[in-house]
């Protein structure tokens, strides 16, 4: 029973602040501001009153139609806030109850009365702001093709703030005051005994071995150290692979919102997600352009909704993916001849689908 409270307490939070990411999706790509004025129907102008503007249930008793002059609403509206309803309380059972990144679990016994860690609420409500940024920047990609730089921008410096306030190990406690921390040459192998990684709010810090100044993790240095590189990491890696296609494609191959995004994303994660996210969205980027040409017939990608789906799909099975992939990530010799040759291979097939369609006539 106190279960099903808590999952209608955190839907009813995320329908809520579904209502509000539609505000900002309206509003911010007009730079517009968020808090005035009051909603109004687009139609007749006439502010919408607090009980016309409950999260799902108005839209539904009106049937999406103004009390007013009964003007339609669209549907989008009404599945932006079940979407962000949903979203959070499907983040908040498998970071939570599953507790899928192992966070620590100081009473067992109050879990099992459905009585949860307060460190793993601030952990699943980071990870909602970022899902909420996300959604937002989706939504106005779809809408418009274009990701609001206010957005991201005031995203970014969010996650900066958030990394200082959460470091690497948090919600662990310091490497150094915690569990063993084995440091092994030019890799980190941060395992508990049982051989779990030590995953934290943030999946690793910025580097491994780390350096005297972050003595062990836990501390500002090190939160800000692993924002900042998530920061830049993020937006340098989709800006050079757009590079490296633009160059080979002979026209723009990602715009500077997908950079932006996942500048933001970095400053909310850390690095090494964010790379992974970025290479595996390619999967969900194909089957939503296929299901966009059959249905709108509208053969423009708009690259934001797969990154956000892959970043937030990345983080969530981080733990199932990072003892995997570890040695790639802080081996700084194999990362350069890795980085090489994949933007070699991007060049080079770029270049052919570039001969494909018939672009190579005009090069002299």
């Amino acid at each position: 029973m106190i279960l099903m409270l808590t999952l209608l307490f955190v839907f009813t939070v995320g329908a809520c602040v579904g209502s509000f990411l539609n505000v900002a999706i309206v509003r911010m790509p007009l730079e517009k501001s968020l808090l005035w004025p009051n909603s109004s129907c687009g139609n007749c102008l006439q502010a919408i009153s607090w009980f016309d503007n409950i999260p799902l249930i108005s839209y539904l008793w009106l049937r999406g139609r103004c009390r007013t002059c009964g003007e339609s609403y669209s549907i989008g509206y009404f599945f932006v806030e079940l979407a962000t309803a949903l979203g959070f309380v499907g983040l908040f059972w498998l970071e939570v109850i599953a507790d899928v990144h192992h966070w620590p679990c100081p009473d067992p016994m109050a879990v099992s009365m459905s009585v949860f860690p307060w460190r793993s609420w601030i952990g699943f409500g980071w990870h909602a702001l970022l899902f909420s940024f996300l959604m937002v920047a989706s939504v106005c990609d779809l809408r418009t093709r274009e990701i609001p730089l206010s957005l991201t921008l005031t995203g970014t410096l969010i996650g900066l703030i958030g990394s200082t306030l959460l470091p690497w190990p948090w919600p662990h406690e310091s490497a150094t005051a915690g569990p063993p921390i084995l440091m092994a040459g030019d890799m980190a192998s941060w395992q508990t005994p049982d051989n779990k990684l030590l995953h934290g709010v943030y999946c690793w810090p910025f580097w491994g071995p780390l350096p005297a100044w972050a003595d062990g993790g836990g501390n500002w240095q090190t939160g800000l150290a692993t924002g900042v590189c998530g920061a830049l990491i993020g937006t340098f890696l989709v800006r050079a692979i757009g590079f490296l296609f633009g160059k080979g494609l002979g026209k723009e191959a990602l715009g500077l919102g997908d950079a932006d995004l996942m500048m933001m994303a970095g400053s909310f994660l850390g690095w090494q997600i964010i790379i992974v996210a970025f290479f595996l969205s390619v999967f969900p980027a194909l089957l939503f352009g296929i299901v966009l040409l059959i249905v709108k017939r509208d053969n423009s990608l708009p690259f934001g909704p797969s990154l956000s789906l892959s970043v937030l799909a990345t983080c969530l099975a981080w733990h199932a993916i990072g003892e995997h992939i570890r040695p790639a990530f802080f081996w700084l010799e194999l990362m350069v001849a890795t980085s090489l040759v994949i933007g070699g291979m991007m060049f080079v097939i770029s270049f052919a689908l570039r001969l494909i369609r018939g672009g190579g006539a005009g090069i002299q």
